[in-house]
């Protein structure tokens, strides 16, 4: 067994803010959501990917990839949707063996008087905490990063 490659002192000053990154920011972004719009942070995605689809309509096995879920966890999440009235199943038009997630009018509604709120939160919370340089090195950092996951 080869021996660990423990980080440098600059790297371990590098991931320790990250690592409490990744836990704390989406906190806040559910907090957020939470608090103006009693959706949580996934359940805000889901509608807003189906908002800007062709249709307002996706698979669901595409839906939970773009929102970063588990289709199992997708599934109880739209169920949690339909309830409200914002998102109802359907058969996949080109293959019946698909469901479909479509975003009705109602959930149109939702995620137009959500999204400022958020939108607000995300500029306060990060945008505006970078420069614009240093916002587009952390957007292609992020991609290099999602490259190898």
């Amino acid at each position: 067994m080869d021996d660990p490659r423990w980080l440098t002192d600059e790297e371990q000053q590098a991931w320790r803010p990250l690592a409490a990154l990744l836990f704390r920011l989406p906190a806040a972004l559910d907090a957020q959501l939470q608090r103006d719009a009693q959706v949580t942070h996934f359940e805000y995605l889901v509608l807003a990917s189906l908002s800007e689809a062709p249709d307002r309509s996706l698979r669901m096995s595409d839906l939970a990839a773009m929102a970063s879920g588990s289709l199992s966890r997708l599934s109880h999440v739209v169920s949690r949707l339909e309830r409200r009235g914002w998102v109802r199943r359907e058969s996949c038009p080109s293959d019946g063996r698909f469901i479909n997630a479509v975003l009705t009018d109602a959930g149109w509604d939702k995620v137009t008087e959500t999204a400022p709120g958020h939108v607000e939160a995300v500029r306060k919370l990060i945008v505006e905490a970078l420069d614009p340089e240093e916002f587009r090195a952390l957007g292609a950092a992020c991609a290099h990063i999602l490259d190898r996951l």
